[in-house]
């Protein structure tokens, strides 16, 4: 058992089901965004000064210039250049090889579905699953978007651990009470307040790992 958290490892040898975000989990979107912003709009907002997840509230842009950075932001060439975080393709494949099952399930619009499966693939998570589920109602942005997995379906789905980085997001683990929550740190959400005992904030990839395993 991790003492501190009082999360219980999964039995290593069991199958684990494993919910994992895109974005700020497996690439560096909140560092491009930062970029992007003071591209379009000469607003400098460094990465460790996005308090908000909300971005709009972040980068202190009015209601179209978030609506132009979202559209930027989802651009395929802009998409595909993110950065890898560290650790992620290395963990996951580790899960997958041991037979465990991981869905990559992101807020992303299915409009931009290719360019993110391509991101995984050149990144070395050929194997792992992708669904686009609107978490944040930010689909309005993108013209002929919707989501690839219905929230009914979504909530037929179950699954042992989930790596999330987005407080937004911790409302669609309420019907799995057993879930052990990974919270991928970031500044947007080191103020927010844990639903319960079973969320634990993470550093990094290697420290999910050693969670996960029970080192």
């Amino acid at each position: 058992m991790d003492v501190k958290s009082g999360i219980l490892p999964f039995i290593w040898g069991e199958i684990m089901r494993i919910y994992v975000d895109f974005d700020d989990c497996l690439c560096e979107t909140g560092r491009a965004f930062s970029k992007l912003v003071l591209e379009m709009f000469n607003k400098h907002v460094p990465y460790e000064q996005i308090h908000y997840f909300e971005l709009d509230r972040s980068f202190d842009l009015d209601a179209e210039q978030y609506g132009q950075l979202m559209l930027r932001a989802h651009e395929p060439e802009i998409l595909l250049s993110f950065d890898a975080t560290p650790g992620a393709a290395e963990t996951i494949n580790e899960w997958i090889s041991c037979g465990h099952e991981v869905s990559i399930i992101t807020g992303r619009p299915s409009s931009v579905y290719e360019p993110s499966r391509i991101w995984l693939d050149e990144h070395g998570l050929k194997n792992a699953g992708l669904y686009c589920l609107n978490k944040y109602g930010r689909d309005h942005f993108i013209k002929n978007s919707n989501s690839t997995l219905e929230l009914e379906d979504y909530y037929r789905m179950k699954f042992d651990y989930a790596v999330e980085d987005s407080p937004k997001a911790f409302r669609f683990f309420e019907h799995l009470p057993e879930l052990k929550v990974l919270v991928f740190d970031r500044p947007w959400n080191r103020e927010c307040d844990f639903p319960n005992g079973n969320y634990q904030r993470c550093a990094d990839w290697a420290s999910i790992l050693r969670i996960v395993t029970g080192e």
